[in-house]
C-alpha cells in the first residue's frame, strides 16, 4: 500500500491520475529545492510529471534540469506516495502518484528553463521547514536520517 499525504479525497471531485518523479537532491551537506513563484509560491522537491512514453528516471532528469538547471547522478529510489490535490496550472483535480529518488546534483548546466522556478540551496533543517508538501517533507526527512546513520 502506498502512503497518502495531504488533503482528504473530495468525493464530489473527479481526479485524474498523474504519475510524477521527484528528487531529494543533496550535495556538500546542502539540499537543492525549487521555488515555484506561480500560481502559488511554494518550495518543492524538484521534479514533476512523467510524459507519455517516458520513464520515471528520464522524467526526473528532465524535470530537475528544467526546474533547477542542474544535472544529477546516482539515483536511488526511496519510495512513493499519493497526494490528492487541485493543480491550478492544469485546472484539474489530480491523484498524484509521486515516486521519490535520492540523487546528487553534479553539474549546473544553466538557469532553470521552467517559468516561475528558481533553484534554491538550503541547509537541511531550513529545507525541511520550507517544504509545505507533507510527502516531500517526509521523504527529505527520511533521507537525511538515513544519510546521518551511515555517516555515524
Amino acid at each position: 500500500m502506498i502512503r497518502r499525504f495531504g488533503e482528504r479525497v473530495k468525493p464530489e471531485k473527479r481526479y485524474t491520475l498523474r504519475h510524477g518523479a521527484y528528487g531529494v537532491l543533496i550535495r556538500n551537506g546542502q539540499v537543492l529545492l525549487t521555488h515555484q513563484s506561480a500560481p502559488l509560491p511554494e518550495f518543492q522537491l524538484p521534479g514533476g510529471g512523467i510524459d507519455p512514453g517516458e520513464s520515471a528516471v528520464t522524467a526526473l532528469h528532465r524535470e530537475v534540469f528544467e526546474e533547477t538547471g542542474w544535472a544529477i547522478t546516482g539515483l536511488r529510489r526511496l519510495g512513493a506516495f499519493r497526494r490528492f490535490t487541485y493543480m491550478p496550472d492544469y485546472e484539474i483535480w489530480a491523484e498524484k502518484l509521486c515516486t521519490i529518488y535520492l540523487a546528487r546534483p553534479v553539474l549546473r548546466r544553466g538557469p532553470p528553463s521552467e517559468p516561475a522556478h528558481r533553484a534554491v540551496w538550503l541547509a537541511p533543517e531550513a529545507a525541511l521547514e520550507a517544504l509545505e508538501n507533507a510527502g516531500d517533507h517526509h521523504f527529505l526527512q527520511s533521507a537525511l536520517r538515513s544519510l546521518s546513520r551511515r555517516a555515524a
